[in-house]
C-alpha cells in the first residue's frame, strides 16, 4: 500500500510561512514610511518640545557714576539655581549633597520643592558666584539647573547709600536714585532657543530670538570725595552732639551746583 505524497501539505505550509513574512515586511515598512514621512512632523514638534526650550538673557543695568565716572553701583554676573521638581524628586537621593553645598537646611528645601511639584521651575538658592555654581552643576543632579543674573554692588557702601539706594533681588530699584531712575537704569531682557540634555542642562545654543538691550548709565554731579569728606565730618559731629540727624548740603559758590 503506498503512502499520500506529503509535499503539497508542506508547500502549503512554506507559502503560508512565506506569505506572513511579506505580511510582517510590509507592516514594519508601513510604520517606517508613517513614522519617517507622514507623522514626521508631529513627532519632531513633540520632541522639540520636550527639549527645546526659550530662556530668556537677562540685561545688564545701568552704572551709576559720579561726575569724575567713579562707580558708585555697578552690575556683576552671578548665577541662581534653579529645579524642575518632577524631574529633581527622582534623584531625592541627592539632595543632602546639594544643600549640603548651597547651606540650605535640607526638610525646608523637600517642602519647598513638594509643595511646588505641579510648577516647572523652582529657584533654589539666587546670586551665588560662578565657582559654586560650578560645584553645583559637577553633582549632575537631574533638573537642577542654573540662570545667569546680575547682582548689584556699591563701592562707596554707606557713604552714598542714602543717595543711590539699591535694588532688590530682582534688580529692581527699592530706594533712592535706584528707584527713581529704574526705567533709565533697567535693561531688557533678551531671548535665546536653546536644546537641553536630560538632566535639563543647555547643550547648544541654537539661535538667539531677541537680543538683550543693556540699561542706561546714569552720571550724577556728586563728586565722591567731597562726599565722603562731607559724610566724615557729619557723622563725627553727630556723634559729638549725640543728634537724632544731620544733613550737609555742598554748593558751588560760582555757579550754585550741588
Amino acid at each position: 500500500m503506498n503512502r499520500p505524497d506529503p509535499l503539497p501539505a508542506n508547500g502549503f505550509r512554506f507559502t503560508l510561512v512565506i506569505l506572513a513574512g511579506l505580511l510582517v515586511a510590509l507592516v514594519l515598512a508601513w510604520r517606517a514610511v508613517d513614522l519617517h514621512v507622514f507623522r514626521k512632523d508631529f513627532l519632531q514638534g513633540q520632541g522639540d518640545a520636550r527639549y527645546l526650550r526659550v530662556v530668556p538673557i537677562p540685561a545688564h543695568r545701568g552704572m551709576i557714576s559720579d561726575r569724575h565716572g567713579e562707580p558708585l553701583a555697578i552690575s556683576t554676573p552671578v548665577d541662581s539655581v534653579w529645579v524642575q521638581p518632577a524631574a529633581f524628586s527622582e534623584a531625592h537621593r541627592d539632595w543632602p549633597k546639594l544643600a549640603r553645598l548651597l547651606k540650605l537646611d535640607p526638610g525646608r528645601m523637600q517642602r519647598k520643592v513638594l509643595a511646588r511639584k505641579d510648577r516647572e521651575f523652582v529657584y533654589l538658592q539666587r546670586h551665588i558666584s560662578p565657582q559654586l555654581a560650578n560645584q553645583v552643576m559637577a553633582l549632575e543632579i537631574p533638573g537642577v539647573n542654573l540662570q545667569r543674573e546680575y547682582r548689584r554692588f556699591y563701592p562707596a557702601g554707606e557713604v552714598m547709600a542714602h543717595v543711590v539706594g539699591f535694588t532688590n533681588v530682582d534688580d529692581r530699584g527699592q530706594e533712592g536714585l535706584e528707584l527713581a531712575y529704574d526705567d533709565w537704569l533697567q535693561g531688557v531682557p533678551g531671548s535665546q532657543r536653546v536644546l537641553k540634555d536630560r538632566l535639563g542642562r543647555i547643550v547648544r545654543h541654537v539661535e538667539q530670538i531677541r537680543r538683550p538691550e543693556p540699561g542706561q548709565d546714569l552720571v550724577l554731579s556728586l563728586d565722591q570725595r567731597l562726599q565722603y569728606l562731607a559724610y566724615r565730618e557729619l557723622k563725627r559731629a553727630v556723634l559729638r552732639h549725640q543728634a537724632r540727624s544731620g544733613s550737609v548740603v555742598v554748593l558751588d559758590v560760582q555757579t550754585g551746583e550741588v
